[in-house]
């Protein structure tokens, strides 16, 4: 009986540990070389493939330094994520396109995706979590 009592108590333990490491993931994002230090830089991180480029799981607007920036998501669960990011260069709060819709700002995606003739794919920027903080470094 003694031994029964341990091994539920240690998978409780282990089940609860599981859960709790679930969410203790960060998504840190570099980003650099951009154009300059004017205005801000918008990141979101996505977490279905229908949301991608639309709706953000979370997302923040930073500054620039050095023409660089780094932003931390907290609290990410397992799963699988893209980010995006497009500086924001006159502030005016989106990205701008010129008269075909071809992006005049700055703009990025995790894994350097590229867009060919269109914006990048979801299956060229994401990535997994699975109980592990993660760096994505987005160069321009």
């Amino acid at each position: 009986m003694k031994h029964l009592t341990t091994i539920i108590c240690l998978v409780l333990l282990n089940t609860t540990i599981g859960f709790s490491q679930d969410n203790n993931n960060e998504v840190i994002v570099n980003i650099s070389n951009l154009n300059s230090n004017k205005g801000q830089v918008f990141i979101a991180i996505y977490n279905a493939k229908e949301n991608f480029l639309n709706k953000g799981f979370k997302s923040v607007k930073t500054n620039i330094e050095n023409n660089s920036c780094k932003v931390v998501f907290k609290a990410i669960p397992n799963g699988t994520y893209a980010i995006s990011m497009f500086h924001d260069e006159n502030e005016n709060n989106k990205m701008d396109t010129n008269f075909i819709g071809i992006p005049k700002e700055d703009y990025g995606c995790s894994n350097n995706a590229k867009g060919f003739m269109g914006p990048p794919k979801w299956e060229d920027a994401k990535f997994i979590i699975h109980n592990e903080s993660i760096t994505q470094h987005i160069k321009l």
